[in-house]
């Protein structure tokens, strides 16, 4: 496991690196092997804000936190991300009995988030979309924290999206050409 951390204006605490491989142990028997985990500290008026970005094995996690200090801010978000990582695990568990073709939901291509705040465009990202079924492209969602994936539907060859629903379904958008 590659732990890569970046510091905006804020002085990492020695020993950090050690504080969050032991902290991984958890999450690192749920996903099985993590590849890397892109650690940022930046500060935000008096919150230390991290943010967490875990690739195992082609599956993106990722989660942000804010406290007071960073290593309290570190331990709360590897709770939060070990519960998202539970929770999609035990929908997938759910799945694979109803629809045994979705056995494959976990070799999912990650997607980068979109970070459009403003009316204007002010960042472009390009991703790689691979094809999946909308149940994987909806499991990928839950462990990115996102209200939308796009993705390409393996049983049409058409690029999707699919959404978090007010109601808390999901609904999926179909381009009619």
């Amino acid at each position: 496991m590659q732990i890569t951390i970046t510091a905006k204006g804020v002085a990492v605490p020695s020993g950090l690196k050690r504080v969050v491989e032991r902290r991984l142990s958890k999450l690192q028997r749920l996903l099985h092997q993590i590849d890397t985990v892109d650690i940022t500290c930046s500060r935000e008026r008096q919150w230390q804000v991290v943010e967490i970005i875990i690739n195992a094995n082609g599956l993106l996690v990722r989660g942000e936190d804010r406290a007071i200090d960073i290593r309290s801010a570190i331990e709360s978000l590897v709770d939060k991300l070990e519960r998202r990582v539970k929770k999609s695990r035990s929908k997938l568990i759910e799945r694979y009995r109803e629809h045994p073709e979705t056995r494959e939901a976990w070799a999912a291509e990650p997607e980068e988030e979109s970070d459009e705040l403003a009316p204007s465009l002010v960042r472009t990202k390009r991703l790689a979309v691979k094809p999946m079924s909308p149940e994987e492209a909806a499991a990928q969602m839950e462990l990115l924290g996102h209200d939308f994936y796009v993705f390409t539907n393996s049983e049409t060859n058409q690029v999707n999206v699919i959404y978090r629903r007010k109601d808390g379904n999901y609904g999926l958008i179909e381009p009619d050409f």
